[in-house]
């Protein structure tokens, strides 16, 4: 394979997109901070998907251009965001609510590493740490469905796809589909399923990056 052919990692708004493409019409949707806050801004046109921020607001659109940002408009990453038609802005502990009242189809998270049996980690390495897991664990046990969007393998290329996490986890058993900048895999309790590759990829190359067993469907 010459040096043109060689697989080209998914860019940060790529992976977004990608992730944005497997959200099914009329689904609740919370998006974490990070890579996932971007999914909003690649959802097909013609698709109705309703996006949930847990600082209150339900209905979230795209990102707005910056000659038109509303500064009292932001998510809970403190970005500032656009509202649908129809959207709504309602008190912390309502939001905090429908969050743990089951009501969201779908969270997708960052994270650090995620395991094979589901267990993901995304709140502290140890050496680097947010301030605390914020909302991360209320969405984790409620939400229906959790996504991760991240990294395949750290700035050192360590693996972040593991057999079991080594950071302090957020929630255990939880997440069901992951997309990297190499590879879409769906969990499957011992290990992980790929679903897909970036072009010129092989599965052979992908387990070299990757510490969970992989297999293809």
């Amino acid at each position: 394979m010459s040096v043109n052919d060689a697989p080209v990692p998914l860019s940060r708004q790529q992976m977004a997109a990608r992730a944005a493409i497997d959200i099914p019409e009329g689904w609740y949707v919370n998006l974490g901070i990070g890579v996932p806050t971007l999914v909003a801004d690649y959802v097909p046109p013609d698709r109705e998907v309703i996006f949930h921020s847990e600082n209150g607001i339900l209905g979230v659109g795209p990102a707005p251009a910056e000659e038109n940002r509303d500064p009292w408009l932001i998510n809970a990453g403190k970005q500032h965001v656009t509202i649908h038609a129809g959207g709504a802005l309602f008190h912390h502990a309502d939001s905090f609510a429908m969050i743990r009242g089951g009501h969201l189809d779908l969270c997708v998270l960052g994270a650090y590493q995620v395991a094979a049996n589901g267990d993901f980690a995304n709140w502290s390495t140890g050496a680097e740490s947010a301030p605390a897991v914020g909302g991360a664990m209320d969405l984790a046990v409620g939400a229906k469905r959790i996504w991760v969007i991240m990294e395949h393998t750290t700035r050192e290329g360590a693996p972040r796809l593991v057999t079991r996490c080594s950071y302090p986890l957020t929630a255990g058993r939880v997440v069901t589909r992951i997309y990297t900048n190499l590879a879409v895999l769906d969990v499957a309790e011992t290990h992980l399923v790929v679903r897909s590759m970036v072009p010129g990829l092989t599965l052979a190359a992908l387990q070299e990056v990757t510490e969970a067993e992989l297999s293809l469907p």
